[in-house]
């Protein structure tokens, strides 16, 4: 029975203040959104993870997905939302269902997507929860005592907090039976439930609770982000900014392209290299490994051994950022100038900006990429080859720095 995870990100997030809506805002050197999609693409027991989105948000998502670890194997498409919590919902369900071979028999999670630190075992439960009943959510006992007041604030009634819960996501269900619901809500004109659970109640499902988790809290205020940062340990006090430079230069040789940023580029020469002469990626990576003061390009990967011939310079970068990642650290930031006379980037300055991005698994507003000519000057302005100077900002856990 296929198990699909619905994460809801199409909101716009008001309480969290000003700025990106808070699903896209940075968490501990990530997008909010990598890590929720990160915990359900990596669960071994979810098929497919479908995304509900706000259309307008689709750059800020590609730049998040760049940065699940584990790949997008499970990604579907992701399908535009509504204006409402329920509309985005039945439009994931929408979406899903027409998917699947056979929907039928089938069962699905509804998640927050600003719920970033759902865990294994918490999933796990869902699993289980929602096969065994049509309809499963996840509930904390409250803390709190809490009353239910008139509208000039007069308690009116103070329920025993022993039989309440404070519901979170996942929720579990049967996909079938959501969507149905769901499209009966729509036809009755209702679009105000914020809560599926709600909704398959309202439709005479018996909703069963299940043990939620209190670390599976919702970011929904500034105060929670700082909470979130803290419970990560990546706050700004313990966290060091280093910033590394690179160099790398190539002569011109026979051929017909170069490689520059991972992108091939048509030109009347090639370069004299071991490897396949990206100067661009090349300094990128001994930027990167001297912020982390590990060295440069020939150490990890020598010009000797001859299983680098020929190699593509795109795993030589991708090393260095996973280095930077595997130390607790962020990659913040990729700057890069290439000096020639030919060829010109500028038509490709934006696919090489995209696939530099993809490489190092940063957003693409952490890449820059600018071309000078040395006039006329030097080698490069004698057009004898090529070079590129590189500067990259990166984060360490002060332990590590």
């Amino acid at each position: 029975m296929p198990v699909v995870a619905i994460i809801v990100a199409a909101g716009r997030g008001a309480r969290a203040g000003s700025g990106l809506p808070k699903q896209y805002r940075s968490l501990g050197g990530r997008p909010v959104l990598a890590r929720t999609l990160e915990a359900f693409t990596s669960h071994p027991r979810i098929d497919r993870v479908q995304p509900v989105l706000n259309w307008d948000d689709l750059d800020l998502y590609r730049d998040a997905i760049r940065m699940l670890p584990d790949g997008t194997s499970k990604l579907c498409e992701p399908v535009a939302g509504g204006p409402t919590r329920q509309v985005s919902v039945r439009l994931g369900l929408e979406a899903a269902a027409s998917g699947l071979t056979s929907p039928e028999g089938s069962h699905v999670l509804i998640h927050d997507a600003a719920r970033p630190f759902a865990d294994g075992s918490l999933i796990d439960r869902a699993i289980e929860a929602g096969r065994a009943c049509r309809a499963a959510v996840p509930g904390v006992p409250l803390t709190d005592t809490v009353t239910v007041v008139d509208g000039t604030g007069r308690v009116v009634g103070t329920p025993q907090r022993e039989a309440l819960r404070a519901i979170q996501t996942p929720q579990a269900f049967a996909l079938t039976s959501l969507l149905d619901d769901h499209r009966k809500a729509a036809e009755a004109g209702l679009d105000g439930f914020t809560d599926d659970g709600a909704l398959a109640e309202w439709a005479g499902l018996a909703v069963t609770v299940f043990e939620g988790d209190p670390a599976n809290v919702k970011l929904t205020r500034p105060s929670d982000f700082e909470d979130a940062e803290r419970r990560l340990g990546a706050t700004p006090m313990n966290m060091v900014t280093r910033v590394g430079t690179g160099f790398d230069v190539h002569a011109f040789g026979d051929g017909d392209h170069v490689w520059l940023g991972g992108v091939r580029i048509a030109h009347n020469r090639g370069v004299l290299a071991h490897s396949d002469g990206d100067v661009v990626l090349h300094a990128l990576t001994d930027a990167v490994l001297g912020a982390l003061c590990e060295g440069d390009i020939g150490v990890h990967f020598p010009p000797s051994d001859p299983q680098w011939r020929g190699a593509s310079s795109d795993r030589f970068l991708a090393f260095a950022a996973e280095r930077v990642r595997r130390r607790g650290g962020v990659l913040d930031h990729l700057d890069v100038t290439v000096l020639c006379e030919r060829p010109r980037i500028g038509l490709h300055r934006d696919a090489i900006r995209e696939r530099i991005a993809a490489v190092a698994a940063i957003p693409l507003g952490s890449v820059s990429i600018k071309a000078t000519t040395t006039e006329r000057l030097g080698f490069t302005g004698r057009s004898e080859g090529l070079a590129a100077q590189a500067a990259a900002t990166i984060r360490l856990p002060t332990g590590e720095a």
